[in-house]
């Protein structure tokens, strides 16, 4: 069996990694992800997702070196400072490797991260009605859910109903401007 090596933070050069981990797992993700175009799966236009701003964290089996393979990535999108502090978070992990707590270690390490690094006071997350095993790794690592949202991102080929959960990671003010 393999072993998750650790969480690290996305660099430039995962572009092709990245693309590859995509590729393999289309399938597993198609139910739901957004419907995505050929190019999607490019090292090119991973490259332009990695640099697009968010902050991007894999997890990684291997040592580190030519071996290393993405099974997973966690990403935080829309940070917002100032007095919202806040920012949206996403995950996958590989289909052969659910149920072996990848999603809890990253997400354990991207709400680190928002708190320790960014100074983020708040992070939201939303899932599928369905997905009970995403919604079992949030209520693990302290999210409420907060409602659903009818209709809320186009999944699958359809408007997709959302549960919307979100963490409070801390009640500091935020830094004086």
């Amino acid at each position: 069996m393999d072993v998750v090596v650790g969480v690290r933070e996305a660099r430039a050069a995962d572009a092709g990694a990245l693309a590859e981990a995509l590729g393999r797992n289309r399938g597993h993700m198609r139910a739901t992800e957004p419907d995505r175009d050929e190019r999607y799966y490019t090292a090119e236009r991973q490259a332009e997702r990695l640099a697009d701003g968010g902050r991007r964290w894999f997890a990684v089996e291997g040592d580190g070196g030519d071996d290393e393979r993405i099974v997973g990535a966690a990403i935080l999108s829309g940070i917002v400072l100032g007095p919202f502090r806040s920012a949206s978070l996403g995950y996958w992990v590989d289909g052969e490797r659910t149920g072996r707590g990848i999603a809890s270690l990253l997400v354990a390490e991207v709400l680190r991260a928002a708190r320790d690094e960014l100074g983020l006071h708040r992070i939201e997350a939303s899932t599928l009605l369905d997905n009970h095993a995403s919604q079992r790794v949030l209520a693990k690592a302290g999210f409420e859910r907060i409602g659903t949202a009818p209709r809320y991102l186009h999944i699958a080929g359809a408007w997709r109903d959302h549960h919307l959960f979100q963490r409070i990671l801390h009640d500091q003010p935020p830094p004086l401007a």
